[in-house]
């Protein structure tokens, strides 16, 4: 990395960035043996935070317990990008084919109002975690990514959004917000707000301890028994069972480590970097004065936030896969990645040229093969789970969570009749054909962006092949 400035205290992985600046919780108790609860819950990421949150609030004398191999918001929850975005990831058609097209459209606006959900938790529990509702900008900075945008939105207004939920902006519109260069034209959505991560998991964490959930951390769960004839669902730890009337999995990137779920869901990497905080001059240049997320409209996409220190923070795949649904660790991410992201700052934000680089981290997200994700609970089984959020969980993970809750209390919602409850996926390929076929998808994605960089009107084939072949 020799030709890209870094800071003398340059880090590469201990998690995140996030948790760099906040500094990494002190660990709670390990389970101290085998246990019985009314729920338990695997994973103690946002979607176990919220599921436990909701069920407590509901049902106070509920006993509750989170079972995490690490601590709680270790995970993809302590190193995402930020984003608490009401964008909902998967195929519209395809929950539209399976409840109608009135249930699609009902849960983009249940995800509208899941980020304003979240906000006023975070008031209620006075969790400080850097939130800014200044909205989400996609851009485009080429004639192929152009034409995209304006199809995609066109589309959307056919599955509820108004004028107000998105817009396009013209050059000089997006220009007054943010200098991005090269772009062409935007489009910008008020249903975003900028988070620091680690601080929501640290707070919701904290107040689900306080509402009584029992919370054991370095305490790995290696495998999920259903309920049989007799007895009940548990979770197998090395340091016992834990057995319940309900086992929620929430694993998220992680399933892939338990026993049985090997292909459940694909463990996607992807990858930040975030710069030195930049002098007032070089965000005279920039703008961005009013936090709004920052994406674009690649196919090997990017994401962004001004961070409230004033740095940027931008992330994106890197290297996507690892053979095996081998999952990273402590969050170290490739050399040629940090490269890749540092050289997207730069073409992105020329002004950011000579800001060093002071940490680079990657982490893990969950993907089903149809790249849908669901919520389940098998009342037969006492098994339940929610995933597969593809990256964009920060936010779905309360609208699951909420979900969770009113199928375990056996309540009949709007939320439990929205389209990804009770849907069934079935599986990734097995190896060697799953890290070869992700490798050509991502292969494919940066040669049609190449292509559509140099010349392209149109979205690139090679684009469409990748997602005939992802099953997208």
């Amino acid at each position: 990395m020799n030709d890209i400035p870094l800071t003398k205290d340059f880090a590469n992985g201990g998690v995140s960035y996030w948790y760099r600046q906040i500094g990494l919780p002190e660990r709670r108790p390990a389970l101290p043996g085998p246990r019985s609860y009314d729920v338990a819950i695997v994973g103690g990421g946002y979607t176990g935070l919220w599921t436990a949150y909701y069920l407590k609030q509901a049902e106070p004398g509920l006993r509750i317990a989170i079972l995490e191999k690490e601590f709680a918001g270790f995970g993809a929850s302590g190193r995402n990008g930020g984003w608490l975005s009401a964008q909902f990831a998967g195929s519209r058609e395809r929950y539209a084919k399976a409840r109608g097209r009135q249930a699609m459209i009902d849960l983009q606006h249940a995800m509208f109002r899941s980020v304003d959900e979240v906000i006023a938790v975070t008031r209620e529990e006075a969790i400080d975690a850097d939130l800014h509702k200044g909205g989400l900008i996609h851009v485009a900075t080429n004639p192929a990514q152009r034409r995209r945008m304006r199809q995609e939105l066109a589309d959307l207004r056919t599955w509820g959004y108004r004028e107000d939920d998105l817009r396009l902006l013209d050059r000089d519109e997006q220009r007054e917000r943010v200098q991005v260069a090269g772009t062409l034209e935007a489009t910008y959505s008020p249903h975003c707000a900028r988070v620091q991560p680690a601080k929501l998991a640290v707070g919701l964490a904290e107040a689900v301890a306080r509402l009584g959930v029992d919370i054991f951390e370095d305490t790995p769960v290696t495998a999920i028994l259903p309920r049989r004839d007799v007895g009940q669902p548990a979770a197998l730890t090395p340091r016992g069972a834990v057995s319940a009337d309900y086992v929620i999995r929430a694993t998220e990137g992680f399933t892939a480590s338990l026993s049985g779920q090997h292909r459940q869901w694909l463990p996607m990497n992807s990858s930040m970097i975030v710069t030195e905080p930049l002098s007032p001059e070089v965000w005279k240049h920039i703008g961005w004065q009013g936090n709004e997320l920052l994406g674009d409209e690649a196919h090997a996409y990017i994401y962004a936030q001004r961070t409230a220190d004033d740095r940027i923070a931008i992330g994106g795949r890197g290297v996507p896969y690892r053979l095996g649904s081998r999952t990273d660790v402590r969050g170290a991410t490739q050399r040629q990645t940090v490269a890749l992201l540092w050289r997207m700052l730069v073409r992105l934000f020329p002004a950011a040229a000579d800001a060093r680089i002071q940490h680079a981290w990657c982490g893990v997200l969950g993907v089903p093969r149809d790249w849908c994700p669901t919520v389940h609970l098998d009342h037969t089984t006492g098994l339940g789970w929610a995933g597969g959020y593809v990256g964009s969980g920060v936010t779905t993970t309360n609208l699951a969570g909420r979900t969770l809750r009113d199928l375990v209390l056996r309540r009949n919602t709007e939320l439990t009749t929205l389209p990804w409850v009770g849907r069934q996926v079935r599986q990734w390929e097995p190896e060697p054909l799953r890290w070869a076929g992700v490798q050509l998808i991502y292969a494919l994605f940066r040669a049609a962006d190449r292509r559509e960089n140099d010349h392209g009107t149109t979205t690139s084939p090679y684009a469409r092949l990748a997602n005939l072949i992802s099953g997208r």
